[in-house]
């Protein structure tokens, strides 16, 4: 019998379309496998080289198969979410993260790419930042009046830690601005600590029999979150502003370049390599110059930002997901080491995904203490010969955890045996299966774990996602708790979570005589369970966990549906082919993928059961619209033609700033067609069914009133 193939080695531009999707998805659940390792459990299992190799060639699949794309091909959560140890200041205007480029040729095509964005000839002027990106914590200091009154982490982008008190002992950064700031004005940049600094502090370490910290981003990131400003003002940290938040009433300039010299004459701490240049190719001579110079530096950095440098521009390029379309991170090479792997362990996700990790003889990379990292699946530990007892070669690119390049055969014990892949979970016993598609014969390069209902490492990881901060925000039901609740029976599904208090009240047992709790703690559990009674619609349909919706895609179908019900509804009729499915399918940037995941999970009777149960104790309610006044916002738009004021890219991004669903095509859902210059198809169809259709003009001036 053949082998079932997979595809992970395989060349985007050789696959079929099935074997693409299935490749997409399991891309897309390695991603939110890693992202929850790295943001939830601080227990990253790859590099950062490896994690944006598996996004990039997420993107690759979709850009060869765009009937394929989502808003969750990338995702969209940035950072960590902030630690319950510390008061929380939201941010009010989110901390995002930065796409990364690799070589010289993907520098030259993201100056491409702004060019065709913003419409630019070839020689038409464009000037951008070149700036090194320093390794260190993401920190936002709010200014009012010249004076600091807030200093917060980044967190998870929206909300973060408030150290205000930790950095007003930092001597860098002053109290008071000079000369003449505006009135409120939010300035970003990195906390890092300097090479010499961080091995004095780690001898103190060491010398008070105390945790040495691995690298000098994580002595800064573990000075600054301290509880006690006294320890932070005992630490060296340093600071370099970069960037902006929240300014009123306007910016000191018009310019990135602008801005950071305003910020300079203002007494904050600014890179001094920071230049200003005006081709791909000068981006990339300073990249090198900055290269050169990384060893002998004083401080850690991991590459070099780019940025346009105009303003104006930068507001008309505005942000995709979770990154600006105006600034990149050109990233340094990945540096190696060798070590001997000690063991595999096998990890199962509330997916049902079995993740091998490998076990290390720990080892520096690049100045860092490493002893784990991923080996993805089955079919890469095949394809590398990859053995307990190998001497193994890693790459480290800027994160703890580094990635296995493969053995050094000649270093092999002579008894070093093939790994063989378990065929049965390892938490619950259940058959691990790999998924064989019907039509191809291949298989799924994820084996997953069949007992969906028994097995306990899927249904505590399902009830932790279900409580998390950016789902449910369950405050004081956090991972131990859901374990220990799990364990002993307490908890099981997300339904018993609501109807915890009303249990206790009959229990002999109660929950405040429990070892960890007591009158007030579990007062306080109590409240914040049932402060979530009527989550709103997106975070509870993310809640829910359904394969391939994550936040955004979450949002877009709440927006799109403005009811749980009438999500159910359609997901519930949504048959290949049907309308229904038709309808979930040509919601923008949501796609045939995302479709049939929604599908697939209502229409499952044991999914429709569980949901009964937790809707008798909750009752999700509708998203705010994102601009009240404006006339078309909840409104069903589509796009047609060429549009000669502006880009595809900005009239969508406008329409959705408006709070306005844009759709692919036309169908009897459709409220609005804008019709561009030598629209076609979609403008008759409309016609045919009597939807309104307006010119880019009138477009610009429904929008401008809703501004």
């Amino acid at each position: 019998m053949k082998k079932p193939k997979a595809h992970g080695d395989k060349p985007v531009a050789e696959m079929t379309l099935a074997q693409a999707r299935r490749e997409h998805r399991r891309l897309g659940e390695e991603i939110a496998a890693h992202d929850a390792r790295y943001y939830q459990e601080d227990a990253p299992t790859v590099s950062d080289a490896e994690y944006d190799a598996l996004r990039r060639r997420y993107g690759e699949i979709e850009e060869k198969f765009p009937q394929l794309s989502s808003s969750e091909s990338l995702t969209k959560t940035v950072g960590a979410k902030p630690s319950e140890k510390f008061a929380k200041v939201r941010h009010a205007v989110p901390m995002l993260s930065l796409g990364n480029v690799f070589s010289d040729e993907e520098v030259v095509e993201f100056v491409a790419r702004v060019r065709r964005f913003l419409g630019l000839s070839e020689d038409a002027p464009l000037a951008m930042t070149a700036e090194p990106k320093i390794d260190g914590l993401s920190c936002s200091l709010r200014y009012e009046k010249g004076e600091l009154v807030t200093a917060a982490t980044r967190g998870d982008g929206y909300e973060g830690e408030d150290v205000t008190a930790n950095v007003r002992t930092m001597r860098e950064i002053p109290a008071r601005l000079e000369g003449s700031p505006p009135d409120v004005l939010e300035v970003r940049g990195e906390v890092y600590m300097t090479h010499a600094d961080f091995f004095a502090l780690n001898a103190r370490q060491e010398e008070a029999g105390k945790t040495l910290f691995a690298n000098p981003r994580n002595a800064a990131a573990g000075s600054l979150r301290q509880l006690d400003a006294a320890i932070t003002a005992s630490r060296p940290l340093h600071f370099f502003a970069y960037a902006w938040g929240e300014v009123a009433p306007q910016l000191p300039a018009r310019t990135q370049h602008g801005v950071i010299e305003a910020f300079a004459a203002y007494g904050l701490p600014v890179n001094p390599l920071t230049r200003l240049r005006h081709t791909a190719q000068e981006l990339v001579d300073h990249y090198r110059r900055v290269e050169e110079m990384r060893a002998s530096l004083p401080y850690d950095i991991d590459g070099v930002v780019y940025k346009v440098d105009e303003i104006a521009l930068q507001e008309r390029l505005g942000f995709v997901s979770r990154a600006p379309r105006w600034a990149v991170a050109h990233k340094f090479p990945a540096q190696e080491a060798t070590t001997v792997l000690r063991g595999i362990e096998i990890q199962v996700g509330r997916t049902g995904a079995l993740t091998p990790v490998a076990r290390l003889d720990p080892v520096t990379v690049g100045g860092v203490v490493v002893a784990n990292a991923t080996l993805h699946n089955e079919d890469e530990i095949a394809r590398k010969d990859v053995r307990v007892g190998d001497t193994v070669r890693l790459r480290r690119a800027g994160d703890v955890i580094p990635q296995v390049l493969g053995p050094v055969l000649e270093k092999r014990p002579a008894d070093a045996a093939p790994y063989v892949f378990p065929d049965h979970c390892p938490v619950c016993g259940s058959a691990a299966l790999r998924e064989i598609d019907a039509k191809t014969g291949e298989a799924d390069v994820v084996r997953r774990c069949t007992g969906v209902l028994v097995c306990p490492a899927q249904a505590i990881e399902r009830l932790k996602h279900f409580a998390s901060r950016d789902a449910m925000d369950i405050e004081g039901l956090g991972e131990k708790q859901i374990e220990q609740f799990f364990n002993d029976g307490t908890i099981r599904t997300a339904a018993d979570i609501f109807t915890l208090s009303e249990r206790d009240r009959t229990q002999l047992k109660k929950l405040k005589d429990r070892e960890g709790y007591g009158e007030v703690s579990a007062r306080n559990l109590f409240g914040a369970i049932e402060a979530r009674r009527a989550p709103p619609l997106n975070r509870f349909i993310y809640a829910l966990g359904i394969r391939h919706v994550g936040e955004t895609n979450a949002r877009r179908l709440a927006r799109h549906f403005g009811s749980f019900a009438a999500l159910r509804e359609t997901a519930r009729a949504a048959a290949p082919e049907s309308e229904a499915r038709a309808e979930i399918n040509n919601i923008d940037g949501v796609g045939p993928v995302v479709a049939e995941a929604v599908a697939d999970f209502f229409m499952e009777p044991r999914n429709e059961a569980a949901l009964d149960a937790l809707l008798a104790q909750v009752e999700p309610t509708p998203m705010e619209a994102i601009v009240a006044s404006s006339p078309v916002a909840g409104k069903t738009i589509v796009f047609t033609g060429a549009l000669a004021r502006m880009t595809r890219d900005e009239a969508k991004a406008m329409a959705d700033r408006l709070g306005a669903k844009v759709a692919a095509s036309v169908s009897k859902k459709t409220d609005l067609v804008v019709a561009g210059e030598g629209a076609g198809s979609k403008l008759a169809k409309a016609r045919e069914l009597g939807i309104e259709t307006v010119s880019e003009e009138e477009w610009l001036e429904l929008a401008g009133r809703g501004a």
